[in-house]
């Protein structure tokens, strides 16, 4: 119990990490300093690309216990996907707090001119304290606003689609080895190639649709209501790209499963 409430935990500081990359790019759009946001981003995604180092080799632990044990770990994997959704809509109710200290972090950086000088300079009790002055709740007048005007609809299908890939295809194909022991190497090895297509896949499809709505409001085409409104809804679309990641689980690893001996 111990290993996949540690794994659940790692999935949803994965998750909310990765999610809460949209509020600093929107710190980034309100301060005119989008550039010093993205490189602050890479911080995120170490945070993100550490916890998921730690999880992989116990997701794969959880399988051969299973193997060993002669239990079905389905619903171990249902449940890590349910921790990736709790992640994201935990980063959707922190996202007005991220995106206020995400303005004090680009500041800091500004005048440290590195992240080591910006880490010495905002990591202490002083700082902390004080960031609790920067806690925005989620409003319902703001909700009331909520519209997806502006918000390419192809674009948040697209999003939940590369989502949905990314949370399930480890875990489909952790499962599949199971499904395929005596393809077990090729199966493990063919995580790198479907995580692969969904890198490709968003990083053509999705990611440059983003980065010119976001132009459009550094240039002054687009309020910064609507690009907050456009960060919402795709984060609101990786939440639903982890629901349909439930769903797609246990047919991708059958899925893997078939094409295993092709390989042979």
């Amino acid at each position: 119990m111990y290993t996949i409430l540690l794994i659940c935990t790692l999935t949803f500081i994965i998750h909310t990490t990765e999610t809460l990359s949209y509020a600093l790019r929107f710190a980034g759009v309100q301060t005119g300093r989008l550039a010093v946001a993205l490189s602050l981003s890479g911080m995120i995604l170490l945070i993100s690309r550490t916890s998921n180092l730690i999880q992989s080799p116990f997701s794969g632990g959880l399988i051969d216990q299973a193997v060993l044990m002669h239990t079905d770990p389905s619903w171990k994997l249902h449940l890590i996907i349910v921790a990736s959704s709790l992640g994201t809509l935990a980063a959707i109710f922190l996202f007005p707090t991220f995106v206020q200290l995400s303005k004090r972090l680009i500041s800091h950086l500004e005048l440290a001119g590195s992240i080591p000088g910006m880490l010495r300079s905002t990591v202490n009790i002083q700082s902390i304290r004080r960031a609790r002055h920067h806690v925005r709740l989620p409003k319902l007048a703001s909700l009331s606003r909520f519209r997806i005007k502006g918000v390419p609809k192809r674009l948040l299908i697209l999003n939940a689609l590369g989502t949905a890939i990314y949370t399930s295809s480890v875990l489909s194909v952790l499962y599949a080895s199971m499904l395929a022991p005596d393809y077990k190497a090729t199966v493990l090895t063919s995580s790198g190639l479907i995580n692969g297509f969904a890198t490709i896949f968003m990083t053509i499809l999705v990611d440059p649709q983003v980065a010119l709505l976001t132009d459009k409001a550094i240039q002054g085409q687009a309020s910064h209501e609507e690009i907050r409104q456009m960060y919402l809804w795709l984060m609101l679309s990786r939440f639903f790209g982890t629901l349909l990641a439930q769903f797609i689980l246990i047919p991708a690893a059958y899925w893997v499963a078939w094409l295993a001996p092709l390989f042979q």
